[in-house]
């Protein structure tokens, strides 16, 4: 899977409660919650993100609260994927359930620039910098976890397999 977008970035220990607000919990809509994503980092964000573009972190991207919203809000922004220097385990695990690929790469976290434009091949683990022209390797999702992302999510690839009779 091949994802080209611009690039937003933020720093380091972007905790959950910084990617969506503990007040927007209640809200189960992912438009709703889509609308007040990374609006205490960045206001503007939700009215200026663009399907397809990706986030770009520091450390311990996720950290905090276990929620589920916040991989959710990134989703339904239209945030194609997630590149940090590390992620906080039970958001990395949350993210991949709910369909949002994240890549480890701290040579990708440093060199990339707000407002570039990359090319990201989740297969291989490449992060091509088209605006600076320069190139960086994480490490490629493997298989599995790609065919989730494929088909959305866990949910939905639980709901695939009990179709298909597995």
């Amino acid at each position: 899977m091949t994802l080209k977008g611009h690039a937003w970035k933020f720093g380091a220990d972007v905790d959950t409660d910084a990617i969506i607000a503990a007040r927007y919990l209640s809200a189960t809509d992912p438009e709703e919650l889509a609308g007040h994503v990374m609006e205490g980092l960045m206001p503007d964000f939700p009215n200026r993100v663009k399907p397809g573009d990706m986030v770009v972190a520091g450390k311990n991207f996720g950290c905090g609260s276990s929620r589920e919203h916040a991989p959710l809000a990134l989703k339904a922004a239209g945030v194609a994927c997630v590149i940090a220097r590390s992620f906080a385990r039970i958001f990395y695990r949350n993210a991949f359930n709910l369909g949002l690929p994240l890549l480890e790469s701290a040579e990708a976290a440093d060199g990339i620039a707000a407002g570039d434009e990359l090319l990201v091949d989740l297969a291989a683990g490449t992060i091509k910098n088209l605006s600076q022209g320069t190139e960086f390797q994480a490490r490629p999702i493997p298989p599995f976890m790609q065919e989730l992302l494929a088909e959305g999510g866990l949910m939905q690839h639980v709901i695939k397999k009990i179709r298909a009779g597995g």
